[in-house]
């Protein structure tokens, strides 16, 4: 949502990391640093302000990813695999996001991305967030996981915006774009769903078959959704009754339920932007999106 202004490390020199301990000591902090993720490791780690970071050759993270606070963050490139449950067996809600941002993080760059499995969801905004990004980025989970609690829809709520319906941070802020963005399998729900604040979705891919519904306006929220393809899932358009949709341009191709926005709004994005056409959407975007 207006990366204006969002440079990460700027052109500090690059750094390689090829280990959780090297990752933490670089992403620690408010210095301006650019970190180039080489190889694969796991953990739970707190990335800082100023913060450039990019995977190389098939760079993978296992666990979670947090940005609690940071300021002026780019991470690019990168494959992001949660916990899959495996951190809260019981209930996959009381595990871990693969990738949370809260404490009023902002300004914030997503992109290039490919984040899956998270064991609460795979990258959610909350706590007063703003002015976040998430751009060329698959977002899926490896399988039609189960969960003791949410039952048959193994809780793969993908991406969340607004912890909860009185969260007083939250008020004027949550300004999210979302585009050119794939919801791939085994998503069951959630891409995204929204509370408070202007959420911008547009040319975004929709392939999730077999799902309970896809883009959602919650609480106060104003949702703009435009130019985007969904194809083989159920219910494309999810707005409730206290929340804003506006919806225009999309291509419904095979899908149940509900195509409606309810005559919302919507509201008018802050910065220029051009739609694409949905006629070669999918094929675009299948071949565009995730680690470059």
């Amino acid at each position: 949502m207006n990366q204006n202004g969002t440079t990460g490390g700027g052109t500090a020199t690059p750094v390689v990391v090829t280990t959780a301990a090297a990752f933490t000591t670089n992403i620690s902090g408010t210095t301006a640093r650019v970190i180039h993720v080489m190889g694969s490791f796991s953990g739970s780690f707190g990335i800082g302000s100023n913060k450039t970071i990019i995977g190389l050759c098939g760079a993978r993270i296992t666990g979670h990813i947090g940005l609690s606070g940071s300021v002026n963050v780019i991470i690019r490139n990168l494959r992001i695999v949660g916990n899959n449950c495996t951190d809260s067996p019981s209930d996959c809600s009381g595990g871990a996001d693969a990738v949370t941002l809260g404490g009023g993080a902002h300004h914030v760059w997503f992109d290039h991305c490919d984040v899956s499995d998270g064991s609460d969801g795979n990258l959610d905004i909350t706590q007063g967030s703003d002015f976040v990004t998430i751009s060329y980025t698959k977002f899926s989970y490896s399988t039609m996981r189960t969960d003791p609690m949410a039952g048959a829809s193994g809780h793969r709520f993908s991406n969340l915006i607004g912890s909860g319906d009185n969260v007083p941070e939250d008020v004027g802020h949550l300004n999210v774009t979302w585009h050119h963005n794939w919801w791939a399998q085994n998503v069951n729900q959630r891409m995204p769903r929204t509370r408070r604040g202007n959420i911008h979705v547009f040319n975004n891919l929709y392939t999730s078959a077999g799902n309970s519904y896809c883009t959602n306006a919650g609480i106060d929220t104003h949702v703009l959704v435009e130019n985007n393809a969904y194809i083989g899932v159920n219910n494309p358009l999810s707005p409730d009754a206290n929340g804003d949709m506006l919806a225009r341009g999309n291509l419904f191709q095979n899908v149940t339920g509900n195509q409606d926005d309810d005559g919302g709004s919507g509201f008018t994005p802050p910065y220029t932007y051009t739609l694409d056409a949905t006629s070669n959407l999918s094929a675009t975007l299948m071949s565009q999106v995730g680690p470059r």
